[in-house]
């Protein structure tokens, strides 16, 4: 069964040429949420197959192959030849291989064009966030905004109703993001915290993953329910931390997403999750997925800013034992049901 999703393309006013760097479920995702508003869309892709069939087929082969793209997305290998009139520039890489990419393309990008970053995590080698990590590795500062909230790339190609946020130091920039985006099946809130934004959307993938432990070994939802609410409650504590408002942790970036990424199945670190309470190691798991799944590098990273910030937050610290090899999936389930008793906070 393919579905087709060429839906007719209202031109707005105001077109933007927007470059997409990578060519993965996401990055395609977001270029068709962009593409039905007309903008022109040039997927930058290592794969001179997925520029091709892009180009010949609209169809990405590697991700997503069941859809069909518009005419207004194209993709090419030739980053000159992306980077060619564009006055956006969409970031969908991994935070693990973010720096190699900004080898080969950071020098052909201008200081003066707005990223988009897509990308949720935390560097584990230097723990940086993207909002640190793209000007550190592009030597300057540079327009930067930061997409997240509760999006399942299947389901913005399949134009379900979604909500998310667009963060910028620069609301003007957010703004102009938010109109971007923004269509009958996709609606964008702004702020101007980056900070909460990306600690929600990067420790979101840490929880899916004890939710998928949880989902293994074979409990229900009361066992996931648990999960979501204290890991929310983990994630608002080191967020606070580091300089985030708290309400921010209650919107789309934080709760949201870990609702998603928590309970729903398309969530790639849920299965990575799943995988390992079922009882495989983490190296067949990683071996056998296609996609990448940022909870895994995430968790160790978020472990290392835990001990940072001096803060206990026990279903990090256990999911991060499990990922180690240091413990069974059922001793880190012990684990925090047999902690000390205390009052919610």
């Amino acid at each position: 069964y393919q579905r087709r999703v060429r839906d007719p393309v209202k031109l707005p006013a105001m077109t933007e040429r927007i470059v997409v760097f990578g060519s993965g479920s996401f990055g395609t995702a977001l270029a068709y949420a962009l593409s039905k508003n007309g903008h022109q869309l040039v997927i930058l892709t290592r794969s001179q197959e997925t520029a091709d069939s892009i180009n010949n087929s609209h169809r990405n082969p590697s991700y997503l192959s069941q859809f069909q793209l518009p005419d207004n997305i194209t993709a090419t290998t030739d980053v000159v030849e992306a980077m060619k009139g564009a006055t956006y520039a969409l970031h969908a890489i991994p935070v693990q291989q973010t720096e190699d990419f900004l080898k080969r393309v950071g020098p052909h990008i201008s200081p003066d064009l707005p990223i988009i970053s897509s990308s949720k995590g935390i560097h584990i080698e230097t723990l940086q966030y993207m909002s640190d990590l793209l000007p550190s590795l592009l030597g300057r500062q540079q327009p930067m905004a930061f997409f997240s909230g509760p999006t399942f790339a299947a389901e913005l190609m399949n134009s379900v109703p979604s909500v998310a946020v667009v963060a910028s130091s620069d609301l003007q920039l957010a703004a102009r993001v938010q109109k971007l985006f923004s269509s009958a099946t996709l609606r964008l809130y702004t702020t101007d915290d980056v900070i909460g934004v990306e600690v929600g959307g990067a420790l979101k993938n840490v929880f899916a993953i004890a939710a998928g432990v949880s989902e293994g070994l074979g409990f229900g939802n009361n066992t996931i329910a648990a999960i979501a609410t204290r890991g929310c409650s983990e994630m608002r504590k080191l967020a606070v931390a580091m300089g985030a408002r708290e309400s921010t942790l209650a919107g789309l970036s934080g709760m949201g997403d870990l609702m998603l990424t928590c309970f729903g199945s398309l969530s790639r670190n849920r299965t990575v999750g799943k995988r390992l309470g079922s009882g495989e190691t983490l190296a067949d798991i990683l071996r056998t997925t296609k996609e990448v799944a940022e909870g895994v590098p995430t968790t160790g990273a978020a472990l290392k800013l835990c001990e940072r910030y001096k803060l206990d937050l026990p279903i990090i610290r256990n999911v991060a034992l499990l990922i180690q090899g240091n413990i069974s999936a059922k001793e880190a389930v012990t684990a925090l049901m047999l902690l000390p008793l205390t009052a919610e906070d």
